[in-house]
């Protein structure tokens, strides 16, 4: 505490001012930083009227959403109807010609495939070679549709006679040929009379004014609505 009548020495004058300065910067500072952060978290007038229009959006943008999720439910469930009825089928089919269901299904998933109608593809590989895979007829036709090795060739060309007796691929060869047939002669019953006789016996016949037929396509066919095709 100073007395009366004392003098202040320059040294404590000094300091106190220094004292001041820091003080006065320290103010400065802080508030320059204040100023900075009003800034950053105020919204003006019109800030706010845009968040006022995005959130009277929010709900328009909720109800697209749910729209979305409805129409892939949707999608979801005639997803799962196609396949009940596609199992609802094999299985029918299956059961009516007591074939085991790997094979069923191996069946109807190449005859899709090659859009042949599976109730056509089941009847004709019955026929052929009552669904045994290992089946070899006198003339050398092989497997589940009884394919004939240049045939098969004609698709696969360096296929051998040892790979026509695997499932898949001779159900696969076998439906895309007669989806071919079907194609070239626009008639079901006389495709399948070529499956069978060949395409020369049954040109010939035709030329000469003679029927082809001679009843196996009244077999594969009896009963049968279809058109052949799935397309």
């Amino acid at each position: 505490m100073l007395r009366a009548g004392m003098k202040v020495s320059p040294y404590v004058r000094r300091g106190d001012r220094e004292r001041r300065l820091k003080r006065i910067r320290a103010v400065l500072l802080l508030s320059g930083f204040v100023a900075a952060l009003t800034l950053l978290v105020y919204e003006p007038t019109s800030g706010t009227a845009q968040a006022e229009e995005r959130r009277s959006i929010l709900p328009w943008v909720e109800l697209g959403r749910l729209r979305t999720e409805l129409d892939n439910t949707r999608g979801d469930l005639a997803l799962a109807r196609n396949d009940l009825s596609r199992y609802e089928r094999m299985f029918r089919l299956s059961a009516r010609y007591d074939v085991p269901s790997r094979l069923s299904q191996s069946i109807y998933e190449a005859a899709v495939k090659e859009k042949i109608d599976p109730e056509l593809a089941f009847r004709l590989v019955k026929i052929e070679s009552d669904f045994k895979e290992n089946a070899l007829s006198p003339v050398g036709a092989v497997g589940l549709t009884q394919l004939m090795l240049p045939t098969a060739r004609h698709y696969e060309p360096n296929i051998t006679r040892e790979e026509l007796y695997q499932r898949d691929r001779n159900l696969r060869i076998g439906f895309r040929y007669l989806r071919g047939l079907i194609s070239e002669y626009r008639d079901v019953s006389l495709a399948l009379l070529v499956y069978n006789r060949g395409p020369a016996a049954v040109d010939l016949a035709r030329a000469n004014g003679m029927n082809p037929s001679n009843g196996y396509e009244q077999v594969v066919m009896r009963g049968y609505k279809g058109r052949g095709v799935t397309d």
